[in-house]
């Protein structure tokens, strides 16, 4: 009996021993510091948009046609009938929720590059304006960071100024992916959305259009600093029909968050690359950032890199029913020239030589 008493006394001490020492590993162990949490959280805001942005709208899909063949079939039935429903709701002031823009994840999401907005002149409210957003790059950091979330203060740099963001129509089909994006205060970049905002909502709209579009994005890669505009005139034409200022920003760091595999004019892959983009509206980019753990593997996350969009000064558009080719003309060189002052201005500011040159196509 004593011996059975002494060896459970032996096994118990054991134990405790064992306790004390993984309590004084756990102990030894350097807690995160506020720093280590920051960037956490930084990282995780830039993972959930990226994942909505290139996920959101398929998966949701996906999910609603399997529904449809289970139990559940009502659900996407009823969501489909709404869709129906609510069909031109887009392109008639959507449904914009400004709790959204004040969300703590954006500031994170700002942090992480960090983005930064920097005004040159004043933007009166008793106008409305169509903000050019130069460069296209992959997916737009600058022009959402700034001109949807708020976190850079838009709204606070520039007093009774309203800004939203056009994007693909074609997104605004995708279930589920269509309200977080009304949600946010995008909009599909058509005629019939871009001419409500400036002539059914009042005034002190600014509608930012990333001019470029998805062509430009097939040449996005770090060090170029080439824009798709000299045949991109729609923009002016709605300007002058509503009497809308044209504002050109440029977003100096844009094209360096990624690395792209760019496929030289001529080849067979970049042909492809184009077709895609007449048909479907969008370019299958190869592209790669750093991953989630660690910025030196590859990975689909934006590298960490400064971001400043500076918003230049607005060029007066007078309202002009049916603009002739040679107005519209006339105030699309304006908008260029007005524009590459704005990059020559700021350029060695913000991370580029002296001697590099805006290229306009």
């Amino acid at each position: 009996m004593k011996t059975i008493i002494a060896a459970c006394s032996q096994n118990l001490s054991g134990s405790r021993a064992s306790v004390q020492a993984a309590l004084r590993t756990l102990l030894a162990v350097p807690w995160p510091s506020q720093r280590d949490i920051r960037a956490a959280l930084q990282l995780l805001a830039v993972l959930q948009w990226v994942l909505s942005f290139l996920m959101l709208g398929t998966v949701s899909l996906v999910v609603l046609i399997y529904l449809l063949f289970t139990s559940f079939w009502l659900i996407p039935t009823l969501y489909l009938a709404w869709i129906i429903f609510d069909w031109h709701t887009p392109e008639r002031g959507g449904r914009r929720l400004p709790g959204l823009r004040r969300w703590t994840v954006w500031k994170h999401f700002r942090d992480y590059f960090p983005v930064k907005l920097v005004k040159t002149h004043d933007l009166s409210p008793r106008h409305n304006y169509i903000v050019g957003s130069h460069p296209h790059g992959i997916l737009c950091v600058g022009a959402f960071c700034n001109f949807i979330t708020g976190s850079t203060g838009f709204e606070e740099m520039f007093p009774g100024i309203h800004s939203f963001l056009t994007t693909l129509a074609g997104n605004f089909r995708l279930p589920l992916f269509r309200e977080y994006l009304m949600s946010g205060g995008l909009f599909p970049v058509t005629r019939r959305a871009i001419g409500y905002l400036l002539s059914q909502n009042g005034t002190g709209n600014a509608v930012a259009i990333v001019i470029g579009g998805a062509a430009e994005s097939l040449s996005c890669r770090p060090g170029v600093t080439t824009l798709i505009l000299r045949n991109r005139k729609g923009f002016v034409r709605m300007a002058l029909r509503h009497g809308a200022f044209l504002v050109p920003s440029f977003s100096f760091g844009e094209n360096d968050l990624f690395r792209q595999v760019v496929f030289e004019e001529g080849s067979w892959m970049r042909s492809i690359q184009q077709r895609f983009q007449k048909m479907m509206g969008f370019a299958p980019c190869v592209f790669y950032g750093r991953s989630l753990t660690s910025s030196r593997s590859w990975g689909f996350l934006p590298y960490a890199r400064p971001i400043t969009t500076v918003v230049g000064e607005p060029v007066p558009v007078p309202k002009v029913q049916n603009p002739s080719r040679e107005l519209v003309d006339r105030y699309h060189e304006m908008y260029i020239q007005a524009l590459l002052k704005l990059f020559n201005d700021n350029k060695t500011k913000y991370g580029l030589s002296e001697t590099d040159e805006l290229h306009i196509l």
